[in-house]
């Protein structure tokens, strides 16, 4: 993604009170609505769809909020573990494109999840300077247990609506993505790698499953 990384908004510090509830919200109030705001037309804000989207992602990061807290972790070590463990390898640069968050943010997750055994990390092979982080063991039955949760939502959800729209929500969020990142967050997806991977880091992939040790604190 490092082409794309030229266009790129700056990074955006965590947020402090990205788990706290809203304030003053009741799903049974009416609908606040400025009077300018008056019969909807093409020019309006799809209300209905950004709103969707916010109660979707509300419940969507629920289910491993739960299980972060078992560990103290937060959000922001949960996004760490998920593209660590879906790309193995990823150096920090590749990392800090895809969050797009502080590296000052990142080092401070970082170092946590390291100190804690969860991710290690290792010495690039053609350019020494790089650190290719790894999920551990551990490391790996927490991200999976983390996926597994979240998958099980979006199983039950397209159970409900039909497999047949898979595909066209898929291709709904990658319309919600900045057209110039489109291309690199496809390939990310489709799990092309693009850090350098060390022979000894690839033989541990194949032949390590998940540790059960990893599956609770």
């Amino acid at each position: 993604m490092t082409q794309a990384a030229r266009t790129r908004p700056a990074p955006i510090p965590d947020a402090a009170d990205e788990d706290g509830r809203a304030a003053g919200y009741s799903p049974e109030g009416p609908t606040q609505r400025s009077p300018e705001h008056g019969s909807p037309d093409r020019d309006q804000p799809a209300y209905d769809l950004i709103e969707l989207l916010f109660f979707a992602y509300r419940d969507f990061v629920a289910d491993p909020d739960r299980i972060l807290a078992e560990y103290g972790f937060g959000r922001a070590h949960h996004r760490v573990l998920h593209f660590v463990d879906r790309h193995p390898g990823l150096t920090i640069a590749e990392l800090l494109d895809i969050l797009r968050i502080t590296k000052q943010s990142l080092n401070r997750v970082l170092k946590e999840l390291i100190e804690q055994g969860y991710i290690a990390q290792r010495t690039g092979t053609s350019d020494r300077r790089h650190r290719l982080l790894t999920c551990t063991p551990q490391g790996r039955a927490l991200a999976q247990r983390l996926a597994g949760v979240q998958g099980e939502r979006v199983r039950r959800a397209l159970a409900e609506v039909g497999p047949a729209l898979r595909e066209p929500a898929g291709r709904f969020l990658l319309a919600m993505i900045e057209p110039e990142e489109r291309a690199a967050v496809s390939r990310l997806i489709g799990g092309e790698a693009s850090a350098e991977i060390p022979a000894e880091i690839q033989a541990e992939i194949r032949a390590g499953s998940p540790s059960a040790d990893g599956a609770r604190p």
